[in-house]
């Protein structure tokens, strides 16, 4: 009717017209490939073709009007955008892996953040952590690293001294008693030194276990106020203790004691001659802590105090401010503070440091209060 060409799959139609497949009837059309012959009243012959469907060569995914060019155009950008898209997701993770790698080999300076580009995805959020764990980690190993060569630093001062006493001892025979007692003190400091380290790598071992106890602050600040007094009187310095009644805590009794001990030894080992080491315990108002109120421990010394940028080194393992403390021996290992810092840590309260008006340091321990109406269980739950 339009005149336009039969395709190829229909170019046997007009014979197909002129010869009925066999068993088929005049007039009928075959299933697949037959034609009907029509004539028209003016005479024009028109023939109705039944053609099978042919294929598409790619299925569905041939649409039609849309060329095979087109649609490959297509797949390649898609498998471009697919690539980098994986590249994107993937290269921090190689890079993550990569510094683990690099941190399990013992390269603590490895970071991944700047590589990252400040991502701030869940990616970078990761990297982030990995680079603050990395930082933690290489503080830790160089404290330990300056730990051990404190360590091997005030074991070889009193060795020497020994080997020195026990050199003059062989050379002069009339003063060996002399010596001796000098061999004896230094015995005695390298005793006193290592059960102090031990105690302190004690302190800092993961899941350490607190004895519980009710303590009596005061009489626990008396008995070492009288302890220490000895000492102090042979430095020609006094202490003074001013505590108000019912101060109970709950812990460890030798712990705490340690701990308030170190802390007033050290104020009067570096009280000037007639000076006077000040310790003050009160219990702070209820409503301040409803669930037993603070006990707050002061110790104060009229020495020449510590420099403001030292204040918060002073509690660190063999720290020791020699510019400010003086220089005339009297000095200790730089322990005993460290000590008593871990210690009150243990107990759930703080310890800070600070220069007192008028001269002199104050160190100020704060700890939580044991309230009468509840149980000593109750208690040691509360503190732990």
């Amino acid at each position: 009717m339009l005149r336009r060409p039969l395709p190829p799959s229909s170019s046997g139609a007009n014979d197909a017209a002129r010869a009925p497949a066999p068993g088929t009837a005049a007039g009928a059309i075959a299933p697949l490939g037959g034609a009907l012959e029509l004539v028209a009243p003016g005479g024009s012959t028109y023939h109705v073709v039944v053609a099978p469907h042919r294929p598409r060569l790619f299925g569905e995914l041939e649409l039609p009007g849309v060329p095979l060019t087109l649609l490959a155009i297509a797949l390649g950008v898609s498998g471009a955008v697919c690539y980098f898209l994986a590249r994107y997701l993937a290269a921090p993770v190689d890079r993550l892996r990569l510094a683990t790698r690099q941190l399990a080999a013992g390269d603590l300076n490895v970071r991944v953040l700047p590589a990252l580009k400040g991502r701030q995805d869940d990616l970078g959020l990761l990297a982030a952590d990995l680079d603050s764990m990395a930082e933690r980690l290489r503080l830790l190993l160089e404290a330990k690293q300056q730990l051990l060569r404190d360590v091997s630093h005030e074991l070889r001062s009193p060795l020497a001294r020994l080997q020195l006493a026990l050199s003059l001892a062989s050379r002069e025979p009339s003063g060996v008693e002399r010596h001796l007692a000098r061999i004896a003190r230094e015995a005695e400091r390298l005793e006193q030194l290592i059960a102090r380290t031990l105690k302190l790598a004690s302190l800092e071992r993961p899941g350490h276990t607190l004895e519980q106890a009710r303590v009596d602050v005061g009489e626990l600040l008396q008995t070492i106020a009288a302890d220490v007094a000895i000492e102090a009187a042979a430095r020609g310095c006094q202490v003074e203790l001013a505590a108000d009644g019912e101060l109970a805590v709950s812990g460890d009794p030798e712990l705490l004691r340690s701990a308030f001990e170190n802390v007033i030894r050290n104020a009067v080992r570096f009280s000037p001659t007639r000076g006077a080491v000040v310790i003050s315990a009160r219990r702070r108002p209820a409503d301040e802590r409803p669930q037993g109120g603070l006990i707050d421990v002061i110790v104060r010394d009229h020495g020449p105090g510590v420099p403001e940028k030292d204040l918060g080194l002073i509690f660190e393992p063999f720290y020791r401010v020699d510019a400010a403390r003086g220089h005339d021996g009297t000095g200790g290992e730089g322990l005993g503070l460290a000590i008593a810092s871990r210690a009150v840590a243990l107990h759930g309260g703080h310890i800070v440091a600070r220069n007192a008006e008028g001269g002199g340091l104050a160190v100020s321990i704060t700890l939580s209060a044991t309230s009468h109406a509840r149980s000593a269980e109750q208690a040691a739950v509360a503190v732990a």
